[in-house]
Parts: C-alpha cells; structure tokens; sequence
C-alpha cells in the first residue's frame, strides 16, 4: 500500500480537514467554551501536528485557546497563558514547555496537573510519547526555517 504523499496540497489539506474534526472532538469531549475553530490550521506539519486558533467567546475575533493535534497527544492551552498570544509559534512553546514541566514532575512523583491532554495511560507511557515530542516541537519553534516569515519574531 502506498504512503500518502504529504507533499500533496490535496493530501494535506485533508489530513489537515481531518485533524479540524479531532480538535472539534476534542473540544467538546473537554467541555471547552469557544468560538469558531479556524479554517486552517495556524502552523502544521502533516501527518504530526497541526495548531490551531480557536475563537474567544468572552472577545469574538480574537484568540481565546490554542489547541494541537496530529501525531501527538491533542491538548489545548488558553491563550492567557501564552507569551505573545496571537503568535503560533509562541503556543507551540508554551505548549511543549508545559508538556516537560508535566513529564519532569512526573518523574520525581510530584502530582502536577496543568496537563488538558485526555489520555488513558499511566503517567510512565504518557511521559514517554510526551517528551520526545515536546523536545521536537521546541527545536522547531527554535528554527526559523520551519515558519513563514509572518511568523517569525
């Protein structure tokens, strides 16, 4: 069977229609209250994550949250919490730096809870998919060759 060919418009734009749907999921299942989820996501990198702008209800046309998706655990973050808010690059850090604070507590069996992700798996086997990622996510937030230059500081 062949792999899809990620380098496709037409299979990215799918895959990204697709990760639309979990986020919308998501969402819901976390009880979130918010806007409208944008139309395309505001950074990706098919087939393994995808970020997305999510609307304020309390400030229609602005940010409210910031929720990833893809090859990873799905998870939100409000954009209170983000440095620069309005910037994806600056939600994909906080993100992952949330994630490592996660794992790190983990490991030295501190109960730290700022985690939205909603998993069934003990802590040891989500500190495993958590950290890799997260370490990845911050090496491209890191380099200026994976974002347009709109998006660079």
């Amino acid at each position: 069977m062949n792999k899809p060919d990620y380098d496709d418009p037409e299979v990215q734009n799918r895959w990204c229609e697709h990760q639309r749907t979990v986020v919308s999921d998501y969402l819901r299942s976390q009880e979130v209250k918010h806007g409208s989820i944008s139309e395309c996501p505001a950074w990706h990198v098919a087939p393994y994550v995808a970020l997305w702008a999510i609307e304020s209800l309390a400030r229609p046309g602005s940010i409210g949250w910031w929720v990833i998706s893809g090859d990873l655990p799905t998870d939100y973050i409000s954009s209170a919490d983000v440095a620069n808010s309005q910037h994806p690059r600056m939600a994909i850090r906080a993100i992952a730096e949330r994630w490592l604070k996660n794992v790190n507590a983990w490991n030295t069996d501190e109960d730290y809870s700022e985690i939205k992700i909603s998993a069934n798996l003990p802590r040891a086997e989500l500190a495993s998919l958590l950290k890799p990622r997260a370490e990845l996510l911050i090496k491209w937030v890191d380099d200026d060759e994976m974002w347009d230059e709109e998006w660079h500081d």
